[in-house]
């Protein structure tokens, strides 16, 4: 089954986008020396936390069906860019990440191999990890 999901982002001013997600509002910002005013993540944070929260999601699903007794799941999740071509001093490279490194914590009684095994699974079921991996066509349309 084909779900649509959508979100709404509205510029407030400044560097701060209110984007309207269901019934909630995410506040995506810019730290000062970016020229905002911290009053969100900003949207690289985001799509970081979109991995890690989806890794755990995905994890508890998998555990729930295959009766696995998980008692904690937590990922560490980081990246780099080259800031240089985000703020336009460079053409050379590209503006998204470079690489994303993923550290999973697992605490359930499995072996090392079951949990490499678990969580090669969650990965594999993960819908922001395949969108990263495997680069979703985007359709833009501008009025």
């Amino acid at each position: 089954m084909i779900k649509t999901m959508k979100v709404d982002s509205i510029w407030k001013g400044g560097m701060r986008i209110d984007v309207t997600a269901g019934g909630h509002v995410l506040i995506v910002d810019q730290p000062p020396e970016m020229g905002g005013k911290d009053e969100g993540a900003n949207p690289l944070e985001y799509q970081l936390a979109a991995l890690g929260s989806c890794l755990g999601m995905v994890a508890a699903i998998v555990a729930k069906q295959e009766r696995i007794d998980l008692k904690g799941f937590s990922v560490e999740v980081e990246a780099d860019i080259d800031t240089d071509y985000l703020m336009g001093k460079t053409t050379e490279g590209r503006a998204g990440f470079t690489e994303t490194r993923v550290k999973a914590h697992i605490d359930a009684d499995l072996s090392a191999e079951e949990k490499k095994a678990f969580f090669e699974k969650v990965d594999a079921r993960c819908p922001i990890s395949d969108i990263l991996i495997n680069s979703a066509e985007i359709v833009f349309e501008v009025d």
